[in-house]
């Protein structure tokens, strides 16, 4: 039996749903936190220890969480997902891919490198000048999105509505991001959450939230809608412009109809997007990992 290394701190229903997934495919798991794993440089061993795969590595790796921490701990944790990589243990989504989508400026970048709707965005050191642009985009009547340059799950993130707002406009470790809010077409608040995996959009869902924070893990709903050519493509197109096997990509609709792309997810959650589609998501996974990379090697 194969085995597969799942990096997560916290298993829970999609560890138990990507056993049983991987399972199927005569594959075992081991959980393992990356916190634990570590470099030991020296002749004739492998230079990276991973608990549990002392004398055999894995056949592959599934990245399910990169755990927070100071920037030198992330940056480990991200060489060791590189180093797997480079040992011909494929990373699932790897760690470039990882990279690009925790840091929300690299992201957005990238989307607009790739000539993809995403909206207005101001990445900045100085806080005069962000000061000077967020004033100016209120003056305009539009409301500004601060987010911490990482983060997940809406934490950290502040809607500016009023100049008096500004008292707290704060950058995340002296770095500013801002993106020009979205208002969304139809009643109340919502976005469009598509999972893709390996250049195919396999379902979607409408997010609606309680407020501007469509985030489920924040209290929005779950609605099944039909995936439309143009949605289904944008997301393709904005997983393959962040290089990523799989991604859970949000895309808002506008007041006019247009559709943006506000978010690209490497480690998404898919418990809210199954309570409402007929698919599993985790088989599609381990088949598309096990097919893909396993197999072919």
């Amino acid at each position: 039996m194969g085995r597969i290394a799942i990096f997560t701190d916290d298993p829970g229903w999609h560890g138990k749903q990507l056993s049983l997934a991987f399972a199927n495919l005569g594959y075992s798991i081991d959980f393992v936190s990356l916190t634990l794993c570590s470099f030991a440089i020296k002749p004739g061993q492998s230079p990276i220890t991973i608990p549990g795969f002392e004398h055999d590595m894995p056949d592959a790796a599934f990245v399910r969480g990169v755990p927070g921490g100071s920037l030198e701990e992330v940056v480990l944790y991200l060489d060791f997902l590189h180093a797997l990589k480079l040992m011909g243990i494929p990373v699932y989504n790897d760690g470039y891919a990882v990279e690009r989508s925790v840091d929300k400026g690299m992201t957005s970048f990238l989307l607009h490198n790739a000539g993809l709707p995403t909206p207005l965005t101001w990445v900045l050191r100085n806080r005069d000048d962000a000061l000077s642009i967020a004033e100016s985009e209120l003056k305009k009547g539009n409301l500004l999105i601060t987010k911490p340059l990482f983060g997940s799950q809406g934490e950290g993130i502040r809607r500016l509505e009023k100049t008096t707002d500004l008292i707290w406009l704060t950058g995340s470790h002296g770095v500013y991001y801002l993106q020009r809010f979205v208002h969304c077409s139809g009643e109340g608040f919502s976005d469009n959450r598509v999972f893709v995996v390996n250049g195919r959009a396999v379902a979607a869902m409408r997010r609606r939230g309680k407020s501007w924070l469509n985030n489920v893990a924040r209290g929005a709903s779950c609605e099944q809608i039909e995936l439309d050519a143009e949605m289904a493509e944008l997301a393709v197109k904005a997983t393959a412009a962040l290089a990523m096997d799989y991604a859970g990509v949000d895309i808002i609709q506008d007041k006019d109809g247009q559709y943006t792309i506000i978010e690209v997810n490497s480690i998404p959650a898919w418990k809210g997007l199954e309570s409402v589609c007929d698919v599993t998501i985790a088989q599609i996974l381990a088949d598309d990992l096990i097919n893909r990379y396993v197999n072919a090697l």
